[in-house]
Order: C-alpha cells, then sequence, then structure tokens
C-alpha cells in the first residue's frame, strides 16, 4: 500500500502559533471543568479536530506530523481505513458482549494465536487498559506459583493501577499512594548509557542480569522468593532503552534456575513497533506470560490482554473480570489492525524506516552539544539530552525546549525517561519517510534553537 495517501498531504502546516484561540478556549474549558490531573496538554497545549494516517489537525486549522501516536497506540495510523470500515460494519450488529464468545472476538483470537509463539497457547482478555492487562498477570503468577513476591527493574512503567504502579519504578507516579503492593523489589535494566555498575561495551559483563541472580541465589539478599520478574523487553517510558543482546536471555536462564515465571510487558513496544511483531523476538526468547494493549485497539478503541503457557491456565472462572472486557468493535477493530500489519509486512517496514531514522539522529548527535545518545529499535527512538556531554547530566528543561519548538513548527513529540530528559519518538508505523525526514528536519532545528 502507498502509505502516502493515508495522511494529510500539507503536513507540517501552522497557520497560528498554538496554541491559537480556538485551542485556548477548549483548554481553558477543560482546565475549568475537568481533572487537575490532566497531562498532555499541559505540554502539548492544543485541541484536536482531525486526525489522518501520521498527521494530526487542530482546532485552528494546524496541521502537525505525529511523533507520538497516541503514546504508541496508533501503529497502523489514525483514522485508518480498513479498520474503520470493520469497525463501521460492526457498530450496528453488536457492541458489547462481557467475554460471552462473538465471531469477532474468534476472528481476533484466531490471528493473535497465530502470530504468537507455540508455547503461549492461551489469550485473556480484561478490561480496557494496559494496566489491567498487567493486574491480569500479576494474578495469574500469584496464583500458579502460590508467592507473593515480585521483581521488577528499574525504569520500568507498567500502569497507574495499585498492582501496575507498584510494579512501575517512577517516584513520581508512585509517591503520594504508597503503600501499594508489598514485597515488590527492583533491581537494575540494561540501561548502557548509564551503567549503574561504571561499566562501558568493552567491560560490560551483563552484570545488571547477574545481579538479579545473586538476589535469587542468595538466602540473605532479603527477596522472598518471587512469583514472577516483569520486564519491558525494550523500555518505553524509561527513555526507549534497547539493551545488548545478551541481557533478556540471561533474566531468562536466571527465572528458569529459580523457577520464577517471566512476564514481558509488550503494551507499548509489541505490534510491529519496534520491527518485530513481539519485540521479545529480537532477543530469542520466549516469556510465560505476556502483556498487550495499546495497538492492539487498531484505531485507540480501548482492549487489553494477556497470552501464556497453557500449563498456566489453572485459576477458576471469575478470578479476573471486568465490565468491558468484551468490546467488540475493538475485536474487530484489532483483527483488521492485525491483518493490515501482516498485509504490508508493517514489522519490517518500521524496522527499515527506523534504522534510516536513526543514522540522522545520530548524525545530528555528532555535531550537538546537548544530545547525549540517540537510541532505540525500529520506530520506538529516544534522544537523550544532557547538560554536558562528559558528565552526562540530565537536562530535563532542555528537553521540554525542544518539544515546545518542535510542536510551534508542526511536529509533535513526546518526552520521558528516567530524568525526563529523553526526546522519544513513537509515530504511526505507516509514516512515509518523507514525514520522517521532515519531522527530523524540525527536531534538529528545535535542537540548534536550545543549545
Amino acid at each position: 500500500m502507498d502509505f502516502h495517501k493515508l495522511s494529510l498531504p500539507e503536513a507540517p502546516l501552522i497557520k497560528v502559533t498554538p496554541p491559537g484561540p480556538k485551542s485556548k478556549e477548549l483548554l481553558d474549558f477543560q482546565s475549568a471543568c475537568e481533572g487537575s490531573a490532566v497531562s498532555y496538554p499541559k505540554g502539548l497545549p492544543m485541541g484536536l479536530s482531525l486526525a489522518k494516517g501520521a498527521t494530526v489537525e487542530d482546532v485552528d486549522g494546524n496541521i502537525y506530523i505525529d511523533f507520538f501516536g497516541g503514546a504508541g497506540v496508533m501503529n497502523v495510523g489514525h483514522s485508518n481505513p480498513g479498520v474503520l470500515a470493520a469497525v463501521s460494519k460492526q457498530l450496528g450488529r453488536l457492541t458489547h458482549s462481557l467475554d460471552v464468545p462473538s465471531p469477532p472476538r474468534a476472528d481476533l483470537v484466531k490471528v493473535l494465536t497465530s502470530l504468537l509463539p507455540d508455547s503461549l497457547g492461551k489469550v485473556f482478555f480484561g478490561g480496557p487498559t494496559g494496566s489491567d492487562a498487567v493486574e491480569a498477570a500479576i494474578k495469574l503468577a500469584k496464583y500458579n506459583s502460590q508467592r507473593t513476591a515480585m521483581i521488577a527493574f528499574q525504569g520500568g512503567y507498567h500502569g497507574m493501577t495499585a498492582g501496575a504502579l507498584s510494579l512501575s519504578s517512577g517516584r513520581f507516579f508512585k509517591e503520594d499512594f504508597l503503600p501499594l503492593l508489598s514485597d515488590v523489589h527492583f533491581v537494575p535494566y540494561a540501561y548502557c548509557y548509564r551503567c549503574v555498575f561504571g561499566k562501558n561495551p568493552e567491560t560490560c559483563e551483563i552484570d545488571c542480569a547477574k545481579y538479579l541472580d545473586y538476589l535469587l541465589e542468595n538466602p540473605h539478599s532479603g527477596v522472598a522468593k518471587p512469583a514472577a520478574a516483569i520486564i519491558e523487553a525494550i523500555q518505553g517510558e524509561g527513555g526507549s532503552i534497547v539493551p545488548p543482546d545478551r541481557f533478556l536471555p540471561l533474566i531468562k536462564d536466571i527465572c528458569l534456575k529459580h523457577s520464577v515465571l517471566l512476564i514481558v510487558d509488550e503494551i507499548q513496544a509489541g505490534f510491529c513497533r519496534t520491527g518485530k511483531m513481539f519485540a521479545f523476538e529480537h532477543f530469542g526468547i520466549v516469556p510465560d506470560i505476556m502483556t498487550m494493549s495499546k495497538a492492539l485497539g487498531g484505531v485507540g478503541l480501548p482492549i487489553s490482554g494477556i497470552a501464556y503457557r497453557r500449563e498456566l491456565d489453572t485459576w477458576p472462572s471469575g478470578k479476573h473480570i471486568g465490565t468491558f472486557r468484551g468490546n467488540v468493535l475493538a475485536f474487530a477493530a484489532g483483527h483488521a489492525a492485525l491483518r493490515f500489519m501482516l498485509e504490508n509486512d508493517l514489522a519490517s517496514y518500521s524496522l527499515n524506516l527506523g534504522e534510516k531514522m536513526l543514522v540522522w539522529l545520530k548524525e545530528i548527535e555528532k555535531d550537538s552539544k546537548i544530545i547525549g545518545e540517540a537510541r532505540g529499535k525500529g520506530l520506538m527512538l529516544g534522544v537523550e539530552l544532557v547538560k554536558d556531554k562528559a558528565t552526562k547530566e540530565p537536562a530535563p528543561e532542555l528537553a521540554s525546549q525542544v518539544r515546545t519548538i518542535c510542536h510551534q513548527h508542526g511536529l509533535l513529540i513526546e518526552i520521558g525517561g528516567h530524568f525526563s530528559n529523553v526526546v522519544r519518538f513513537l509515530p504511526p508505523l505507516i509514516l512515509t519517510e518523507d514525514l520522517a525526514l521532515k519531522g527530523v528536519e524540525i527536531f534538529e532545528d528545535a535542537i540548534k534553537k536550545t543549545e
């Protein structure tokens, strides 16, 4: 398919510096009537009216290249015609069925199971958010192991409900709501740019993974034998961190050695985002349980689920329930979106375009005083900003400035990372090369204006 026709041809187009007057009116209304925890409009102030492919239009007529993609939701593009057609067809027939089977549900399960490793033979749908998938994975692991402790990784983000938040490392998200789940232990992720053990690629012995082995091996580590370890194969909110090839296999081996279940969170990295259908495939491992959501809903319809080994399918009926685990529109959208991914080999497309974009970003890194590292896999890219390349002191305020400048010139990006200093690119995977280049040029100009 020619992806050019999916997006608005005028992008980028700035008619009035955002936020324009109509956007301000909507933002003021939101501020007056909605809760103060609203987040994204604080960094990207605008009101939206239209979205197509890898472009969005605000209510003032400004058109942006979208490098945010709804936080990794819009893998097949905003308003994907095939997905919208499937949803429209289903809309007049059946929209909600709890977990009573239906043809759209069966269609989605069939295509999902065809994409999963053979060992992940069971699929279970939960509530409408990725957080609920994580909650289901926690419960399944605890039920099967009859243990309570959990291992999570520094820099990991798994959601905002109590269990999922307990496994997320960000202090800002959780410090006002403690205590959450008890007996959760955090270990280092392979964040090589800021190695906690002070190693470099030449001296690296994957000590971060070996530390997990030490905790589980040493009877005086203070860590009870856990039900499971949960990890992102490639960290998302943590800063688009790609671990060394040896890291995930070693984590898997350690979990097997100690009879600990391994949960891989694919909520953001899954469904072709990183150049494979699932990010763990880059590392030659298969988890015991996998969480999924975001792009599974096709065009943003809410859905989540887990896939897991058949031997773990021991929990009784009703052990994990939810009113909206039967969103039939999301099933129809998910099925159409997965078919689109397969028919257009979106994984390979994402991998190839992401490699080109990373080359461009690395060139910008060479000449920049504030880019510490550009990194990523497929179309899950990150650029870490620092005050000084030698000290690597994080520069979150510079990242915020870059986001604002990009927004004002027609590019939507978001920031994340351990220190909120990583510019993150999560564009729809149908992004064209010319839009990608225009977006990177806007980003480069923003970097130069910020230095």
